[in-house]
């Protein structure tokens, strides 16, 4: 904090995804060298694959911004993102425009974060060319170079000027990857700048590049767990490609910072004023006097020294601040000013709380049982619903060596949830080491907001671009916390305090505040003590189960819905749950009344469907419970985990089904054995397949013998160590008469030298991103097309995100290709779906992306799947096909 205090450079960093950042950087320039530094991402990952869960979409996309919040505070940067959403890989940037409604949907969000931020430099990570490979690396970069012309001009998106988001211009833009990433030389003329990640910095014990390290490998769902860096330089490099300075650039072509050409003193603030400089005659004299204050802190060893001068700063910047506030300065002026100051006097309480050494809590009083006992996750009152009471327990700890006087302790909220004033001891002094608590009696309002996403899609599976619900969070991670607690104190009490030349006259001396949010603290299953965030939810919580169903047109009988109501207030709550299906169909009872007197409670309800016809198509069952007058129809859920913080993730009491023309095979018995995580046993038990599943750490001893299928989820080989040892098992099963049908790899390198295919095949990269992309059958005549269901090119219309990835590029005459496919101007990929015959048996491996196919319902996908399944088995004793 005091390197941040004393400079005002400010830098925004744009990439893609999370994980794409340059965390050696970020950490370098923001922990480093103090600058105040934004990272703007324009995605949250949403459509990309899952490494530790068979979560997609949406509730992923929760998940890794739970991630890069987690990294963020190693970097020590704040978070940004546009509304745009990831649609999956992307070869071109021309695709990724199209998906995303053309340029001006986050260049829109763009420019609002910059005229927010008003960054004095811009960095894409990406150089918009093809070297970055996926589509919306090149974008971000494009959309950067757009960006940092069209902050500037009010001409460009004139509503957030109306907002009072005045228009800004960076000094300066530079672009990444002009080397290669993690390339240690580059040619000169490539790059402007070359930074040094790898150099150790003395606080952290660690290089820059190894500290941001540990914030990446938080982002587990990308498979970054194991990630490490060695000891030693490590270079990243950027290239200046705009800039609004003159030419700075040393004689070899290069330069030495971002921010050459640029004063970022405190100092330096006066000089932006330029003609005006009269209207704030005393501005520079004032700046200088704070930056002779930080400076006496800095140069103290002891953070309790360093404390006063920065008290004393502070209270500077406050009067500061009033006074730009109330000039006569032009506008925009005004604003830059203000953006920096605001900034820097929110930088200085916080070194200053630091150096006192005092601490602000608040807590949630557990709900029942005395206060010292924490109670259990299940029980504690992380999550509070309209109507609900509660107690606010206040501790303000005075760790410093002066006496203080609290002047001010209140609750801050959008909403007033204080039903009376605090109780506490009503001491006005606290000697050091003494400690102040106070307890605040609260009602949650009727109307208070639930403590959600801001930000939605109707259909996740087509849909790329999110729709915000309230766009006074538009570009925020999440919304913020309902409840903070707010201290005002003062030293007071000695008249003789000096310190480091800082005399305090009178008996009160500078004051500082605090802000905390309110926690509750609970006990998780392993009986570790952990808090969270107060969060607010509607008092019922109704989702359906599953989310997704598939009924085969060839079975007549009903089908279960099953629905889970919890309550989350305690008392005697009542009401009528139902579920609205389609009008031709019929459900079964058509309502259930339902009775909670607990909080916590959980109740499961079954319905039975009758659809009123065996037509393919996709069709909704919606779950409303009608409680007091009001209407709940959707659910909310967890997402945490024990690395990460918390939040929750709402989705509609909505259970998609599709009605799929499909025939099983009868008397096949499928093992499934799970790698990274997917839904497609699920889709398989619902259309009436005989799925167990096998956990990979009992292959050795299973007898594989009973089951005539055996498939490997998506990531199985990344995932499963036990898998890998074992498989020499899995081929002597296909040997022996059995079929095999791998899915997907993505660890291309291990796949390729662990020699796990019958025949030799190479895996790749290479994929079809396009799901509309043409498919040819290339061997019409093979059985998989034909048993049990025939399939033609028409079953490739309606595919969700992609057609595959990982697809094999070589691979040993005995494989045969059985379709081939390609994006728009590439060449054919013929080795997503390649197939042998191995002694007795069948060997098949699939790219196709079946894991988002089969649960998003798409017909001919589950047809092929089911084929899949069945080759090798179209014998006598397995060649009926069963009436489902």
């Amino acid at each position: 904090m005091l390197l941040r205090l004393q400079t005002t450079a400010r830098m925004l960093q744009v990439t893609a995804h999370p994980d794409d950042e340059d965390g050696g950087m970020l950490t370098l320039e923001s922990r480093g060298k103090g600058v105040s530094t934004m990272l703007l991402t324009l995605n949250r990952g949403e459509g990309g694959q899952n490494k530790v869960g068979s979560n997609l979409f949406d509730v992923l996309g929760v998940l890794r911004t739970l991630e890069l919040l987690a990294a963020d505070r190693y970097y020590g940067v704040e978070q940004r993102f546009t509304r745009v959403a990831d649609f999956g890989f992307s070869k071109t940037p021309e695709e990724t425009f199209q998906k995303w409604g053309g340029h001006d949907i986050a260049l829109g969000d763009m420019v609002r974060v910059i005229r927010t931020f008003r960054p004095d430099v811009m960095i894409a990570r990406f150089s918009g060319t093809d070297r970055d490979g996926h589509g919306h690396h090149q974008a971000s970069a494009l959309l950067s170079r757009e960006a940092f012309h069209a902050a500037a001009d009010p001409k460009r998106f004139p509503e957030q000027i109306k907002e009072g988001l005045l228009p800004w211009q960076p000094k300066k833009l530079y672009i990444g990857n002009v080397c290669g990433f993690g390339a240690n030389t580059c040619p000169d003329e490539n790059y402007t700048l070359r930074l040094n990640t790898g150099e150790v910095d003395p606080v952290l014990g660690m290089s820059y590049v190894q500290f941001a390290m540990l914030g990446l490998r938080h982002q587990l769902s990308q498979g970054a767990g194991g990630w490490s860096v060695d000891p030693g330089p490590r270079y990243t490099y950027y290239k200046l490609v705009d800039s609004v300075l003159p030419p700075h650039i040393l004689p070899n072509g290069h330069e030495n910072s971002f921010f050459d050409g640029i004063d970022v003193t405190l100092p330096g603030l006066a000089n932006r004023l330029g003609d005006d400089a009269s209207k704030l005659p005393h501005l520079r004299s004032e700046l200088q006097r704070i930056q002779t204050e930080i400076e006496g802190a800095s140069h103290d060893k002891m953070a309790s020294h360093a404390a006063l001068p920065l008290l004393a700063a502070l209270n500077h910047f406050e009067a500061l601040v009033q006074e730009v506030e109330g000039s006569t300065l032009d506008t925009r002026e005004k604003l830059d000013l203000l953006t920096v100051l605001r900034e820097k006097r929110e930088q200085c309480e916080t070194a200053a709380n630091l150096g006192m050494g005092i601490s602000l809590e608040a807590t949630i009083a557990p709900p029942k049982g005395p206060k010292e006992t924490l109670p259990l996750e299940a029980d504690a009152l992380t999550v509070v619903s309209p109507g609900q009471r509660l107690i606010v327990l206040v501790k303000f700890h005075n760790g410093s060596k002066y006496a203080l006087k609290i002047e001010k302790l209140s609750i801050e909220s959008s909403q007033d949830w204080v039903t009376g004033t605090y109780k506490g001891d009503n001491r006005k002094f606290l000697k050091p080491g003494e400690d102040f608590y106070a307890n605040f009696r609260l009602t949650v309002p009727a109307d208070a907001p639930a403590t959600r996403p801001y930000w939605h899609r109707d259909d996740p599976e087509t849909e790329s671009l999110n729709k915000i619900d309230d766009e006074n969070y538009a570009t925020l991670p999440f919304p913020p916390p309902p409840l903070k607690v707010h201290a005002d104190y003062r030293i007071t009490g000695r008249a003789d305090l000096a310190i480091q030349g800082h005399q305090v006259k009178g008996t009160d001396g500078p004051s500082g505040a605090m802000t905390s949010p309110v926690l509750a603290p609970f006990l998780d299953e392993s009986g570790k003590k952990r808090e969270r965030a107060l969060a607010v939810a509607p008092v019922f919580s109704v989702i359906l189960e599953p989310g997704t169903q598939v009924i085969s047109t060839n079975e007549s009988s009903s089908k279960t819905v099953k629905v889970g109501v919890s309550s989350n207030l305690t008392g005697v709550e009542k009401g009528v749950l139902r579920l609205d299906v389609p009008a031709e169909w019929r459900v079964e009872p058509a309502k259930v009344p339902v009775e909670f007197h607990n909080r916590g409670e959980k109740q499961e309800f079954e319905f039975k469907i009758f659809p009123g016809n065996l037509k393919e198509g996709k069709f909704e069952a919606r779950a409303v419970l009608e409680s007091d007058g009001k209407r709940f129809a959707e659910g909310y859920s967890l997402v945490t985990r024990e690395d990460l913080g918390a939040f929750y993730y709402y989705q509609p009491a909505v259970q998609r089904v599709s009605m799929v023309n499909v025939k099983i095979p009868a008397d096949l018995k499928v093992g499934y054995i799970m790698g990274a995580g997917d839904d497609i046993p699920t889709v398989l038990k619902q259309i009436g397949m005989d799925v167990v599943i096998l956990p990979a750490e009992k292959l050795a001893t299973e007898d594989l013998s009973k089951y005539g299928t055996i498939v490997l989820g998506i990531r199985a080989y990344d995932t499963q160590k036990d898998l890998i040892s074992n498989n020499s098992k899995l081929i002597n099963y296909v040997s022996a008469g059995g079929t095999l049908v791998v899915q997907y790899n993505a660890g291309v390198a291990d796949f390729n030298k662990g020699n796990l295919t019958p025949y030799p095949a190479q895996l790749s990269r290479e994929r079809v991103t396009v799901e509309e992309a043409p498919v040819e059958i290339l061997q019409p005549e093979d059985q998989v097309f034909h048993f049990p269901n025939q399939i033609t090119t028409s079953d490739f219309d309606g595919w969700v995100q992609e057609r595959g990835l990982y697809f094999m590029d070589k691979w040993d005459p005995h494989f045969a290709a059985l379709l081939s496919s390609h994006d728009p101007g590439q060449p054919d990929q013929k080795g997503g779906l390649l197939q042998a015959r191995f002694g007795n048996g069948t060997y098949i491996y699939t790219g196709y992306a079946f894991f988002r196919q089969l649960p998003d319902g798409v017909p001919g996908a589950v047809r092929l799947f089911v084929n899949l399944l069945s080759a090798g088995h179209e014998g006598p004793s397995v060649n009926r096909v069963s009436a489902h």
